[in-house]
C-alpha cells in the first residue's frame, strides 16, 4: 500500500511514527512550508505545495498513491477542501485524521466568534492587553484594533506585522497549564484570543485562563469536510489494516 499523508501537526507526526515501522506500507508525509524549521519526521518527507488541485491529483495519480491520509491543521480549511476535490477526481480514498475541538467546562469564560474579524471586533475600543496565539498568518486582523497592546507567541517571525504595541514571542508548543499561567501573569495579560484547535499540546493556555479568571475569545474552526473522520491514531490504523487486509492478493 502506498500512502500520502497531509500533515503539518502533532496528529500528523504520531501517524508518521506508526506507519514507518509497517514493512507493508510505502508513506509519503508532506508538508506545506509554512514552517521554517519544522520538527524532524519518521517518514520520508516532501515540502511544498503541489499547485491547486489538479497538482495534488496528478501528484496521487504519478506515485500510484492508494489512501490519501489529511492530517493538517484543524484551520487549514483550504488543504483539506483541496484533498476532498482530488480525491473525487482520482478516486483515491480519502480519510481526516484531526482533533476533536475544545469544548469550554465549568469555570471557562469563552466568547465563540466564527473568525478573526470578529474576533478583533470582540476586543472593544478600551485598550487592553491581549495574549493573542492565532499563528502568525492570522496577525494582520488585528491591525484594525490598534490601541490594544498585544503579546504575540508564534513558531516563526511574522512576515509583517503592522500592530504599534506588541511583544513578540517565538515559541513552539508543547505548552502545560503552569507556564501558561506564569507568562500570563508575569504579562499582566487581561484577555486571549485563539483558534479552536483542539488537541492536548497547547490546551495549558486555555487551562491557564480558567485557572486565572481571564475571558477567551475563541475562534471556531472551519466546518469540517465531509469526509471518514477519525480523532484516535488507534482508529486512524484500524482502517488501514481493513484495507490492507481487503486488498492482500488471496492465498494459494
Amino acid at each position: 500500500m502506498r500512502i500520502l499523508v497531509l500533515g503539518g501537526t502533532t496528529e500528523a507526526s504520531r501517524l508518521s511514527e506508526r506507519l514507518q515501522k509497517r514493512q507493508d506500507i510505502w508513506a509519503l508525509l508532506s508538508l506545506a512550508g509554512r514552517t521554517h524549521e519544522p520538527a524532524a519526521q519518521a517518514l520520508n518527507t516532501r515540502v511544498g505545495g503541489f499547485g491547486g488541485i489538479e497538482g495534488l491529483a496528478t501528484f496521487l495519480r504519478d506515485q500510484q498513491i492508494d489512501l490519501l491520509i489529511d492530517a493538517t491543521h484543524p484551520f487549514a480549511a483550504r488543504i483539506s477542501a483541496n484533498a476532498v476535490a482530488a480525491s473525487e477526481m482520482t478516486g483515491v480514498p480519502l480519510i481526516r485524521y484531526t482533533r476533536e475541538p475544545w469544548k469550554p467546562v465549568p469555570g471557562d469564560n469563552w466568547l465563540e466568534v466564527p473568525d478573526l474579524d470578529a474576533a478583533c471586533a470582540a476586543l472593544g475600543p478600551e485598550p487592553k492587553c491581549v495574549f493573542l496565539t492565532v499563528g502568525r498568518l492570522g496577525l494582520a486582523a488585528f491591525e484594525a484594533a490598534p490601541q490594544h497592546h498585544y503579546v504575540v507567541r508564534s513558531i516563526d517571525p511574522p512576515h509583517e506585522l503592522n500592530l504599534p504595541d506588541y511583544r513578540l514571542l517565538l515559541e513552539r508548543g508543547p505548552f502545560d497549564e503552569e507556564s501558561q499561567a506564569r507568562l500570563m501573569q508575569a504579562e499582566r495579560v487581561e484577555i486571549m484570543v485563539t483558534k479552536n484547535a483542539g488537541g492536548d499540546a497547547t490546551y495549558g493556555k486555555v487551562a491557564a485562563a480558567r485557572r486565572l479568571g481571564l475571558p477567551v475569545i475563541m475562534v471556531a474552526p472551519p466546518e469540517p469536510v465531509t469526509v471518514t473522520t477519525y480523532h484516535e491514531l488507534d482508529d486512524v490504523m484500524a482502517d488501514i489494516m481493513a484495507r490492507l487486509a481487503h486488498a492482500a492478493p488471496p492465498l494459494a
